[in-house]
């Protein structure tokens, strides 16, 4: 059987985690059962062990195999986790996955009232001397990290918030709790190589590629009441937005309508 093949310019190491995924999800390998040892598969793959290992690695970074020391190395789950981010409209992370029926996971990794950062102050229109709530998680759907956030929101608008469970929706907290509308949110996203804690958290290697969220929230009062730092895995999820009608000039008229 030939897995790898010497004329594709892809990598061996990718060859063998493709071919190995297609056996997981053909069934071959269901989830919790033991993959063959490293010696085996690369005797099947006829590459060096090393090149295995990349393979495996890889799919560990993806949440489909689990390594156990001492025991083997073991299928996570069938299939990867996709949660897909709409730009539609505010929703939060608990909205995303319940909709592909993922189970999902929020850990508290701090909570306290602090001095912001310059650029929070800036967002958020803060003068000196206020302060502001930070509320750092853990994201996690089917037990897998997903993103890591760090939230700022300003004190004297929530006062209290440290001491309610802030395992769920924050959205939802802020609105019912609150009584606050949530009108609209400005997002800007970026690409990033994850620093060695924040990929840690997500379990996987430093410098791993990943996607960054800055969003600020409005109220009704187009008052900023909330900066978010959202680090998401990049291999885990993708965004969706829906654009309108392109438009030809500059008064927002289809010179071929008709219109006058």
């Amino acid at each position: 059987m030939k897995v790898v093949d010497p004329s594709n310019p892809m990598p061996k190491y990718l060859q063998i985690s493709h071919w190995l995924r297609e056996l997981i999800r053909s069934g071959r390998y269901k989830s919790g059962e033991k993959m063959p040892s490293e010696v085996e598969l690369s005797k099947i793959c006829q590459v060096h062990r090393n090149t295995l290992r990349q393979a495996i690695a890889d799919l560990v970074s993806q949440g489909i195999l689990r390594k156990e020391k001492g025991f083997g190395t073991f299928v996570a789950s069938s299939a990867p986790v996709a949660v897909k981010h709409s730009l539609k409209q505010i929703s939060s992370f608990k909205d995303d996955l319940s909709e592909i029926g993922i189970k999902e996971k929020t850990v508290i990794l701090k909570t306290e009232v602090v001095e912001p950062p310059a650029l929070v102050a800036e967002r958020l229109v803060l003068g000196p001397g206020h302060r502001v709530v930070m509320v750092r998680r853990l994201r996690t759907g089917d037990g897998i990290p997903l993103i890591y956030e760090e939230s700022y929101l300003p004190y004297d608008m929530f006062q209290g918030i440290t001491e309610m469970d802030l395992t769920g929706s924050m959205y939802k907290i802020i609105s019912k709790n609150f009584k606050t509308i949530l009108e609209r949110s400005e997002q800007t996203i970026m690409s990033v190589n994850l620093n060695k804690n924040i990929a840690r958290l997500l379990t996987l290697p430093e410098n791993a590629a990943g996607l960054f969220m800055e969003s600020v929230t409005y109220n009704d009062g187009k008052i900023p009441i909330e900066v978010l730092y959202s680090y998401y895995r990049g291999d885990k999820y993708r965004f969706e937005i829906e654009l309108g009608r392109y438009r030809l000039n500059g008064n927002g008229l289809n010179p071929f309508s008709g219109d006058p």
